[in-house]
């Protein structure tokens, strides 16, 4: 996903630059380069940069509701006065940092953990020299940090009041016992300092319990892994409503929470199909695409269309992508539905976890 950065000045236009220029020689995600400067005085600028004609704050908000990370070269009370609307959810905002004009200082305000911007922050301060500037209390203090271990391992909170629970604990000195299924953990993975593992299910109340299983009582937190995947294949533009509402039905059907799906797949000409990417931002689900060729290798046996293989070069969508993204070990569980020019596939992929650092 790209990441848009905003500049007031003719310095923080270079500057922006500069860091377009860092991003493009690495060779990752696209920087988008924004500015409310109309007189920017930025000769030399090596990347487009577009004006922002409409208010900062409603800048802000179109990129938020995307999941976008933003930067902000400029005053952190700019920052702070366009995403206030739209802040809601520790667990799906957007990373948001703030740089000055000169490249002194780079602060994550929004999102450090689990949407990467303390990440973020230190991989600018590592190309440019920049200072980071970190104020979570986990990542000050280097203890493990059972939000990001979530996020990183495609887990979700039962219990959210548990994340601040553990936490404090971890921050006190004290053990933390994790209960997991011992098949579940990553060859060659090892808990940090400070956390204990239990077998699961657990003797007693452990203060952390990652399963798919049932309720587990006494814990701080219960973890749960995000292990099925929803393939989809719809006509073109096909209403993000009845999308939703097939969707949910499916999952209910099935008994899947939404809180459950990894991720939402289909073929690579519905990209940018608006139904589809209006679920993904709705639900906080990733959303990926295949192409004909990427769906064809997928083993197995698959309800084939003659008339979608004429039409986009592959049998089957829903089916083959839920299996594809779910990787090695992948299982359909719900085949394929089709209604109202939509067809629906789920599958559970295979899960597990690992302690170690990216």
């Amino acid at each position: 996903m790209s990441i848009s950065v905003i500049s007031f000045t003719g310095k923080g236009m270079l500057l922006s630059d500069r860091l377009a220029l860092l991003w493009e020689k690495a060779g990752e995600a696209e920087l988008e380069l924004f500015t409310k400067c109309s007189r920017p005085g930025g000769e030399g600028l090596r990347h487009p940069v577009l004006f922002v004609e409409q208010s900062v704050r409603a800048w802000a908000g179109e990129r938020m509701r995307k999941g976008q990370p933003l930067v902000f070269v400029g005053a952190c009370g700019i920052a702070v006065r366009a995403i206030a609307p739209w802040v809601s959810d520790k667990l799906y905002d957007s990373p948001v940092l703030v740089m000055d004009e000169q490249g002194a200082y780079v602060i994550p305000i929004l999102s450090g953990h689990v949407g990467g911007a303390n990440r973020l922050a230190e991989k600018i301060s590592k190309r440019t020299g920049a200072v980071a500037v970190i104020t979570t209390a986990t990542d000050i203090n280097h203890r493990f940090a059972v939000d990001l271990f979530a996020q990183k391992n495609g887990l979700y909170p039962e219990n959210r009041e548990g994340i601040a629970r553990v936490s404090a604990r971890i921050l006190s000195g004290e053990e933390v016992t994790l209960a997991i299924e011992p098949e579940r953990i990553r060859k060659g993975s090892l808990p940090p300092e400070g956390v204990r593992l239990l077998l699961c299910p657990p003797k007693g109340s452990p203060d952390v319990v990652v399963s798919g299983r049932g309720r587990e009582k006494g814990a701080l937190l219960t973890l749960r892994p995000r292990q099925y995947v929803v393939g989809m294949g719809c006509r073109k533009g096909k209403e993000a409503e009845k999308i939703e509402a097939l969707v949910c039905r499916t999952l209910k059907k099935a008994g899947i929470l939404p809180e459950e799906i990894w991720g939402l797949a289909s073929l690579s000409q519905k990209r940018e199909e608006p139904g589809l990417n209006a679920f993904s931002r709705k639900y906080h689900v990733p959303f990926v695409t295949f192409t004909a060729r990427q769906l064809k290798e997928v083993e197995g046996v698959f309800q084939s269309s003659a008339f979608v293989l004429s039409a986009v070069g592959v049998d089957n969508v829903c089916e083959r992508a839920a299996l594809k993204l779910c990787g090695v070990g992948g299982e359909l569980i719900c085949p394929k539905h089709g209604e109202d020019g939509m067809t629906i596939a789920i599958a559970r992929r295979q899960w597990s976890v690992t302690f170690d650092e990216e």
